[in-house]
């Protein structure tokens, strides 16, 4: 019966997969933590996350993304609260699943919720999950999110046995960590900084997983991976998306990356 459940599960992820393909155009969800970090740096409330939420959207980011800490030293739990009230496209919670923070994705019931392995000091997320290794606790972990109607996503190094044993944990999707292309892609040798990520992402596509990707992609990078990726439905993209704003102007940086995203 169990093994009947599995195919059944995968066949209803490979069908919502081939639908979700019809629209090539890869979403851009943005990542606000940095906003958050400047604001509590000075105190007080500039810049306003609401007002800041409410502009990314009309700008066209079609999500919004934020990574609470148990030290909640950019984005509050509070802000997660606050923010369900007021994001109007897709609204994606990432963290490490400890009590606290699966408490708080239960409460604000996000669109997605994406599980990183981070340690509670971690400065960034620097490792995707061992699937093999922790396959027990993210099934009862994704099946708590997954029956309150939330959608599913993990956090994964470029690596295809990690991306099939994703699959065994009932996840809806995979986000690839991209930061080993971002540096690889830095020097120069754009074709080794892909090849692994075309082939999780192919492995993805076998399985029956949605692909998500983050981390260090940015302006001068996310043309080139998207082009190569398959089937890529979204990219969460914070710290470079900032600091170029910083430059460029934030609507302006928005829109630069939907059309690199087309």
């Amino acid at each position: 019966m169990q093994n009947t459940n599995l195919k059944w599960q995968k066949a209803c992820r490979i069908l919502i997969f081939d639908i979700l393909k019809m629209n090539s155009m890869t979403k851009l969800s943005v990542n606000i933590n940095k906003l958050a970090t400047l604001r509590n740096s000075r105190g007080g409330n500039v810049p306003n996350l609401i007002t800041s939420t409410k502009d990314i959207e009309s700008f066209g980011a079609q999500g919004i993304t934020i990574h609470p800490r148990p030290d909640e030293r950019h984005i509050r739990y509070q802000d997660a609260r606050d923010l369900k009230k007021v994001v109007s496209t897709e609204y994606n919670i990432e963290g490490n699943p400890i009590p606290k923070f699966i408490d708080l994705v239960l409460e604000t019931k996000p669109t997605q919720v994406t599980l990183v392995p981070d340690a509670e000091d971690a400065i960034t997320s620097n490792a995707g999950w061992d699937t093999i290794k922790h396959k027990d606790f993210l099934v009862d972990v994704i099946k708590t999110f997954k029956e309150s109607g939330i959608r599913t996503s993990i956090f994964v190094d470029p690596d295809v046995e990690m991306v099939k044993a994703a699959a065994e944990t009932g996840t809806d999707r995979i986000e690839l960590y991209t930061e080993s292309f971002a540096e690889t892609f830095a020097k120069g040798n754009k074709k080794g900084s892909i090849a692994p990520f075309v082939a999780a992402a192919k492995m993805a596509q076998e399985v029956g997983l949605g692909l998500n990707a983050g981390h260090d992609l940015s302006l001068d990078n996310i043309k080139f991976f998207k082009e190569h990726i398959p089937n890529l439905l979204e990219v969460s993209i914070g710290h470079a998306l900032i600091c170029e704003s910083i430059y460029l102007g934030l609507e302006n940086v928005v829109n630069m990356y939907l059309d690199r995203l087309k």
